[in-house]
């Protein structure tokens, strides 16, 4: 395998120990310099930032699922266009637990350097979200 293909295999590895709750995997495939550009305001920074929203997503979502539905690669760039399933358990942005299950969309940019993930931008549906949970 080439290292565009080895790149985009990392994400999806990486995208799987999320919902997983296998931080020792996190802590593997993110560098130690990893910065999350698509952070929440006020979230720790790195490697911790991420295990935090990871842990916070799996209490709120815990069976949110994503899946990859196109992986473009190139050079040391992956961008994936994904779809997130999951049901509400917990409270969400204000929103009281609903039992709902919401589907949503969203495009993550991941940058790669020596097989370890060094940068994420993300755009998600957030609107989407929103109104699937308020219904």
């Amino acid at each position: 395998m080439d290292d565009i293909e080895n790149n985009k295999v990392l994400v999806r590895a990486h995208l799987d120990a999320i919902w997983a709750g296998d931080d020792a995997a996190i802590r593997a495939q993110l560098a130690a310099d990893f910065v999350d550009h698509a952070a929440p305001p006020g979230a720790p920074s790195g490697i911790a930032g991420v295990i935090e929203m990871a842990a916070g997503m799996r209490a709120t979502f815990p069976d949110m699922r994503v899946t990859i539905e196109q992986s473009v690669a190139e050079g040391d760039r992956v961008a994936t266009y994904g779809t997130w399933r999951g049901t509400q358990k917990a409270p969400f942005l204000g929103v009281a637990a609903s039992h709902k299950t919401i589907t949503f969309t969203g495009m993550v940019f991941w940058r790669i350097v020596s097989g370890k993930i060094v940068e994420r931008w993300a755009t998600l549906d957030t609107a989407s979200i929103m109104r699937q949970l308020e219904r």
